[in-house]
């Protein structure tokens, strides 16, 4: 365990400025071997075990990629021997895996009903204090992470922190594109707060190295490849997406019912494709709007699928459509291709580091007005093509264990504590 799991948190010393600056200039000097790529051996194995504080805005019982990356690295730090706390608003579940979950009253964002705001109070020092973390990790810091960050500065805690959620992008979709600026400004300003700022794609690293933040890297992609398998489509749960039409070709997409996923831009191709249904699987604030938008067509609303559920869902479908533009990574286009279903996306952000055009999928240009239409209708038109594409997305899918992802943020947690860090994104 790093020092501050030995002592009270209470005395624990407060980083000088001038340790935080020669820190920082260290980062550009030193790297520590962490690929990206699965399978490489790193000079930090076997790695001591850690006492890791997770600060989260959004946490169980709710289910989006954030959520869903976090339940599989509280796991695997706790099969690695690491013990984890984790701080999210509250939402009934007091322990995952093993690990303490400690909630923290919140209410419903306005806009968001399902997110929950949770301003941080005293009650979480007193939980740092009985935990004594090593570290601490905040995941898209907004509020309850800013809190991390508090303690994290004041009790002298190495910091790190992460970026999920493509906030800036998001405006535009809700009207207040005018605060994109001032929102990038308090990013920086929190973000250059941590020793380590991890995103979840390539393109998010240069993305916000070009706009001032500071030594970012990348965290590596995982997916369940254990519950998401091809042998898992059923006409059963065919006839279940498609109302009972399981002959006709079926378009299916995943994820949260929300204006900046653009889902309305799904209606086009499905009318270009005759006798095709279209499934949404999943929830929102903009579930309302797009009953209204999709009224007429052979649509369904799912709902929330999980578990064996969701993966029969992927495995079951001819083509999985994700038009979104403002993904970080895009967890649900990993688990479609784990499951076999071939995807058809927006060539942008996180996406092109899953998807390569043609050879496990498809990419379209956003801007195109016809752009998805043409790559859907190319899947569905040629039946052996489309089997290709199936066995090389299971075959990129079964690269990225949850296992070898939360190993590499273990290395950089650890050459973190040994004094070390890593240099600023060229």
């Amino acid at each position: 365990m790093g020092n501050f799991a030995r002592s009270p948190l209470s005395i624990a010393p407060t980083r000088a400025p001038v340790a935080i600056e020669c820190l920082q200039r260290a980062a550009f000097a030193v790297k520590f071997t962490s690929s990206s790529e699965p399978g490489e051996r790193s000079s930090f194995t076997p790695i001591p075990t850690m006492r890791v504080a997770i600060f989260t805005e959004t946490f169980l019982p709710k289910v989006d990629g954030i959520v869903t990356r976090l339940r599989h690295t509280v796991e695997q730090l706790q099969r690695a021997g690491d013990r984890v706390l984790v701080v999210a608003p509250e939402g009934g579940i007091r322990e995952y895996k093993g690990a303490k979950v400690f909630g923290v009253t919140g209410f419903p964002l306005p806009l968001y009903p399902e997110l929950k705001l949770a301003v941080p109070n005293a009650s979480i020092r007193v939980a740092l204090e009985e935990f004594q973390p090593d570290i601490i990790h905040i995941v898209n810091p907004a509020v309850l992470g800013l809190g991390g960050l508090y303690y994290a500065k004041s009790l002298g805690i190495p910091l790190v922190a992460s970026y999920h959620t493509h906030l800036p992008q998001y405006l535009q979709h809700y009207g207040l594109g005018m605060l994109e600026e001032l929102l990038w400004s308090l990013l920086r300003t929190a973000h250059n707060q941590a020793e380590l700022n991890l995103c979840t794609s390539t393109a998010m690293v240069k993305e916000l190295t070009e706009h001032g933040i500071e030594r970012c890297d990348l965290w590596q992609r995982g997916v369940d490849t254990e519950m998401f398998q091809p042998h898992l489509a059923s006409e059963k749960m065919r006839s279940r997406l498609s109302q009972s039409h399981p002959d006709k070709p079926l378009l299916l997409y995943v994820g949260r019912l929300s204006a900046e996923k653009e889902i309305d831009r799904i209606r086009p191709v499905l009318e270009s494709i005759p006798e095709a249904r279209l499934a949404l699987v999943g929830d929102g604030p903009h579930r309302e709007a797009l009953e209204q938008h999709f009224d007429g067509t052979a649509t369904h609303f799912v709902g929330y699928l999980q578990g064996l559920e969701l993966a029969s869902a992927f495995a079951s479908a001819d083509a999985f459509i994700f038009p979104s533009r403002t993904e970080t990574l895009g967890l649900v286009l990993l688990e479609a291709m784990a499951a076999g279903c071939p995807v058809v996306a927006a060539g942008t952000g996180g996406i092109t580091d899953i998807v390569t055009d043609g050879v496990n999928g498809y990419l379209f240009d956003p801007t195109a007005e016809n752009g998805a239409i043409v790559a859907t209708q190319r899947l569905l038109a040629n039946q052996s093509e489309r089997e290709l594409l199936r066995q090389n997305a299971r075959q990129e899918a079964e690269r990225w264990g949850w296992a070898a992802a939360t190993e590499g943020l273990r290395q950089y947690y650890r050459g973190i504590l040994a004094g070390r860090s890593l240099p600023a994104a060229a």
